[in-house]
């Protein structure tokens, strides 16, 4: 398939939305064709893309020497985009029906199908500076959406987001400055582009770099001490924080930091080293610390977002296992945590938009009168446990896998870290289950009466998740194979 192709993936849900306030729409429903179409084509060319990858780069700008903005598609990015292919329109249909009371619905649905173009931006850089130029322009056009109730707790929630994304970046920009000045190249290639020969006493900096620059991009995935920012973004309407702890963001940050790790730095310059035990301790740490602060929560939204920093630690967890099966591991999850959580995260968005009610005390009784909602659920809590035959146990054991292949010490203290996680996760989850379906002799069903099951533009979308939670759980030796693949061609 011809390069421009990729061009048109990036640029089209972009120009789409931009066109959205513009555009004098009759009724809704048309306004929402409209946008299924954009979100579904640009889905289809991208799934063409990703099955029939061009050879080619295509420059969009070059300014001068290695600084240009260009679009390349390889393994690594074909998982990330085929996560943003998948999901986006499903999604995108739940939100029709969430957004219906909400106001300024145009606004809203712009700013939500640029940043699918967006996204893909970072899926398809060809180099640091386009994937850090996509990076921050993600920064600019998920705000918007984090601000889209204008309620006192979501300015502060969009500030602190602000500030935390903007504090990153520049982190990000100190690393992307020692890559194009010690790097052979700035595109990312399999191994790394350091010039090891070069360096001499300049290794120890250029690792102090690595791990600044790490940091920078893990603020967006909530990697503690800069995973403040997620909960408070929970404020938001459900489909956007759905995408920011399932899809687009959090993704973005866990896919940045394996890109530099794998393909700017190099695992040759950094495994062994302090910085690879540094990164690792604090990664440890946060996939305990998210879970214990999931436990502790009370709010339904805030729960799932402390649940997703745990979770996404276990990706990073992966990646500075700095081999080719840790590697394969963070694939896995990346691939099945996206599942996992937004299939919760809409169930818990229907229940919101059924009921109103947003606290894990205020859910009794609810599976009763929404049974299709809280089974669903229910197998989304499981995965989330790990349970065999659901895809969240494939993508623990193949990181357990590649730990213990590892033969670092810190590695198995991760093990241990991910089964305390596992443990903890059933308590959280499972309180949610047993008040919904058993709340109790003496509960009153009829301050229930008015509670119906979400309708099929909900329903739909959970089914299909739950489905490839389930599929992915039985049959997931293809998907680890074709991982397999990508990850050892990423060294």
């Amino acid at each position: 398939m011809d390069a421009y192709m990729m061009v048109i993936a990036v640029l089209l849900p972009m120009l789409g939305g931009a066109f959205i306030p513009l555009l004098p729409f009759r009724k809704r429903n048309m306004m929402a064709v409209y946008m299924e179409l954009v979100v579904v084509i640009t889905s289809v060319i991208t799934f063409l893309l990703i099955f029939n990858r061009p050879q080619d780069a295509f420059i969009l700008f070059r300014f001068t020497g290695k600084l240009s903005i260009s679009l390349r598609l390889d393994g690594a990015g074909s998982v990330f985009a085929t996560i943003l292919a998948f999901m986006w329109p499903l999604a995108t249909l739940y939100s029709f029906e969430y957004m219906k009371h909400e106001n300024h619905e145009k606004i809203f649905f712009m700013f939500y199908t640029i940043t699918y173009g967006v996204t893909l931006g970072i899926a398809m850089a060809e180099d640091i500076v386009t994937m850090y130029f996509f990076y921050e322009m993600l920064t600019m056009v998920t705000l918007p959406l984090v601000l889209h109730t204008l309620t006192r707790e979501a300015v502060l929630a969009a500030r602190t987001y602000l500030y935390y994304s903007l504090g990153g970046a520049a982190f990000a920009f100190i690393g992307m400055i020692f890559i194009l000045m010690y790097g052979t190249t700035s595109d990312f290639t399999p191994g790394g582009v350091i010039d090891l020969a070069q360096l001499g006493e300049k290794a120890n900096i250029l690792l102090f770099v690595y791990v600044l620059c790490f940091c920078g991009f893990s603020v967006k995935a909530a990697m503690c001490p800069f995973s403040a920012w997620l909960p408070k973004a929970g404020v938001a309407p459900t489909p956007v924080t759905a995408l920011l702890h399932a899809v687009a963001v959090v993704k973005s940050g866990a896919f940045a930091t394996l890109r530099i790790t794998y393909f700017s730095f190099g695992t040759e310059l950094l495994r062994g080293t302090w910085a690879q035990d540094f990164l690792m301790c604090i990664i440890i740490f946060t996939i305990v610390f998210g879970c214990s602060r999931a436990l502790k929560e009370t709010h339904l939204k805030r729960r799932l977002a402390w649940s997703t920093v745990s979770n996404l630690a276990y990706i990073l967890f992966g990646i500075v296992l700095m081999t080719p099966l840790g590697l394969t591991g963070a694939f896995s999850h990346m691939l099945c945590h996206a599942v996992m959580k937004i299939c919760s995260f809409f169930c818990a968005g229907a229940v919101i938009y059924k009921t109103g009610r947003t606290y894990v005390h205020q859910l009794d009784g609810l599976g009763r009168k929404m049974p299709k909602v809280f089974v669903i659920f229910t197998i989304a809590a499981m995965a989330l446990m790990g349970v065999p035959g659901l895809c969240g146990f494939i993508s623990k054991w193949n990181l357990a896998k590649g730990a213990v292949a590892s033969h670092n010490p810190l590695a198995y203290v991760g093990i241990g870290a991910i089964l305390v996680s596992a443990l903890l996760t059933a308590i959280y989850m499972l309180t949610i289950v047993v008040r919904a379906f058993f709340p109790g002799k003496d509960f009153d069903y009829g301050t229930l009466q008015d509670v119906k099951d979400a309708n099929w533009m909900m329903l739909l979308p959970l089914c299909i998740f739950v489905l490839v939670i389930v599929f992915l759980g039985m049959h997931s030796q293809g998907m680890i194979d074709a991982l397999t693949g990508v990850a050892e061609r990423s060294f």
